[in-house]
């Protein structure tokens, strides 16, 4: 098990950071972090890389608990913090060079992983000189050096461009074909794209902890349906499963079915049957924002 969670709790103060919390990770995978601001994301991350100590429970990072042998862990997990700690004034390699005699890394490690988060280009300039997203790469870069088993990422995408944005996804992907990849973020289309699994938090307490296409399952299925003129609602209420329909433009109606089985097949019967014209007719899934909304708001 890379990383394992049973009912950690973090107060400060009067107030409760972090509740009760339970959770594993297998390697490889990815797994996206998501909660409002203020849930308890960036405290969980801090406790998991030994940074922060925490009230009640156990965590443990590759098999070692992350409160009895902190040298341990840190040598096997690399942390990209919200905040990209950098030095400016160093080069890139001077600055990676730098932090991989902490580890005792070789010089060729250094080699490897400027080519492998694409730092080859810039690797001669001062890291003060490199846009928001080469800075990210950088931060990436260094926490790769000593090759952890576990890497934790607190927001790497927040900031970029879109064309960053691809770059830094496509990145994060390849690294966890191979590493437990435990991140972050804000962007909910970046977990769509990356993340094979995702733990919601809200208010100190996990509210979803599901694979993606889980989280999907028992939602109600939309059916978005173009008729060449004007149709009744009631008259679309006689379809099955049938929850609600909206009118949301000209002919164009939004129909919610009680069920996440697709419905298109029905809604084209449906108009064969009583010689309704279909202009177009859409699939329209509940989206992770719109499920993220409802289980934190």
């Amino acid at each position: 098990m890379s990383i394992e969670v049973v009912g950690v709790s973090k107060r400060y103060g009067n107030q409760k950071a972090l509740n009760n919390i339970s959770f594993q990770i297998e390697k490889p995978e990815i797994v996206g972090f998501l909660g409002p601001n203020g849930a308890g994301k960036s405290t969980m991350m801090k406790i998991l890389t030994t940074f922060l100590p925490f009230d009640e429970g156990t965590a443990k990072v590759n098999g070692v608990f992350v409160n009895e042998n902190k040298t341990l862990v840190q040598q096997s997990v690399g942390y990209l913090p919200e905040h990209n700690p950098l030095y400016l004034d160093m080069y890139v390699k001077e600055y990676l060079s730098f932090n991989a005699s902490v580890y005792n890394v070789k010089k060729e490690r250094i080699e490897a992983v400027i080519q492998l988060t694409g730092l080859t280009p810039e690797a001669h300039k001062k890291i003060g000189q490199l846009s928001k997203g080469y800075r990210q790469r950088v931060g990436l870069a260094n926490a790769l050096l000593h090759d952890p088993e576990v890497l934790i990422l607190d927001e790497p995408t927040t900031g970029l461009d879109p064309n960053q944005l691809v770059d830094i996804r496509n990145l994060i992907k390849t690294i966890g074909e191979t590493k437990t990849v435990f991140l972050s973020t804000h962007i909910m289309q970046e977990v769509e794209a990356m993340c094979d699994r995702v733990i919601i938090i809200n208010k100190g307490e996990i509210v979803a902890d599901k694979k993606l296409k889980e989280l999907y399952e028992g939602k109600d299925q939309i059916v978005v349906v173009e008729f060449d003129y004007r149709v009744e609602d009631a008259f679309l209420l006689k379809l099955p499963k049938v929850k609600s329909v909206k009118n949301t433009h000209g002919f164009i109606y939004e129909i919610s079915f009680s069920t996440s089985q697709d419905m298109r097949g029905h809604v084209f019967d449906f108009a064969h049957d009583n010689q309704l014209k279909i202009l177009q007719l859409n699939q329209k899934n509940s989206s992770l924002e719109t499920l993220f909304r409802d289980l934190t708001s």
